[in-house]
C-alpha cells in the first residue's frame, strides 16, 4: 500500500523510533458501531482506548523506553494531541498538525458542518449541544498543558482554520511550555507540494528527537501516530 507524504511510517522507523499506529474507538475498519463510538465522545472512549493500548504495548514490548514517548496527530489526531496535553503528562513530546483548540470556534469557521453537528448532536446555539461542544473542547484544559509541543498549521486549511493552530501555540507559550510553530502559507489540510513534506518530516524528526533523546540509556524511543513558498518556523514569539 502506498504511503501518503505526511504519514510515511517507514521514515520514522528509519530514524530509529519504534513506530506504532493505533486504532482507537472511532476508527474505521471494525464496523459501524466501533466507528460511531466517537460520537459525543471525542475525548472519551477514543482517548481511553489509546491510553489502554499504549499500556498494553509497553507491557508487551519491554525494550521500549516508557519515559521517552512522542505522540503525533493530524486533524482529529491533532485535536487528540491537544486533548492528551490537558489530561496526562506521561509523554515527552507532542506534534499537533492542523488540530482543534476550540470546538465551538471550529464549528463557526469550518467548511464541514455535518461532522460536528452529528458528533456533538446539534449546533452550538442549542443549549444541550452547546454543553457537548464545551465538554470536549481542549481549550477548557489548557491550564494543565505541560508537554513540549510542535504545532503545525497551514494558511489555506479551511477544514480547521489557521487560528486553531495559532491559539494552540499561544496557549503553550504563555504558560512557558516549550513549543514551536511550523507554518505553511501555501498548503491546505495536508502538506502536499513536493518540498513541503520534506520540510515537515525534517522539523518533526528534529522535534521528537530533541525531546526523546536520553544520553544515559540505550532504550529505544517510541513514536505513536494517532494519526512553493517557504514554510516558516516560529519559536519564541513571547520571549
Amino acid at each position: 500500500m502506498a504511503q501518503r507524504p505526511r504519514w510515511n511510517l517507514n521514515i520514522f522507523a528509519a530514524a530509529g523510533f519504534v513506530t506504532v499506529a493505533l486504532d482507537p474507538q472511532g476508527s474505521t475498519g471494525y464496523g459501524k458501531e466501533f466507528t460511531d463510538a466517537v460520537r459525543n465522545q471525542w475525548g472519551g472512549k477514543p482517548y481511553n482506548s489509546l491510553m489502554m493500548s499504549l499500556e498494553q504495548l509497553l507491557e508487551t514490548h519491554t525494550y521500549i523506553g516508557r519515559n521517552r514517548i512522542a505522540v503525533l496527530g493530524a486533524s482529529y489526531g491533532g485535536y487528540m494531541v491537544n486533548w492528551i496535553n490537558g489530561h496526562t503528562d506521561v509523554f515527552r513530546a507532542l506534534v499537533s498538525h492542523d488540530g482543534i483548540f476550540s470546538t465551538i470556534r471550529t464549528y463557526y469557521s469550518t467548511e464541514e458542518l455535518y461532522l460536528l453537528e452529528a458528533d456533538f448532536e446539534g449546533i452550538p446555539s442549542d443549549n444541550k449541544a452547546h454543553k457537548n461542544y464545551k465538554k470536549w473542547s481542549p481549550e477548557r484544559f489548557v491550564q494543565n498543558w505541560k508537554t513540549s509541543t510542535l504545532v503545525i498549521h497551514s494558511e489555506k486549511d479551511y477544514r480547521l482554520v489557521v487560528s486553531e493552530g495559532l491559539s494552540t501555540f499561544t496557549a503553550l507559550r504563555r504558560q512557558s511550555v516549550p513549543a514551536k510553530f511550523l507554518y505553511f502559507p501555501d498548503e491546505n489540510h495536508w502538506a502536499l507540494k513536493p518540498a513541503n513534506p520534506l520540510c515537515w518530516h525534517h522539523e518533526v524528526l528534529l522535534w521528537i528527537s530533541k525531546w526523546t533523546k536520553n544520553d544515559e540509556t540505550v532504550e529505544s524511543g517510541v513514536l505513536i501516530k494517532n494519526i512553493g513558498a517557504k514554510p516558516h518556523v516560529q519559536k519564541d514569539i513571547f520571549d
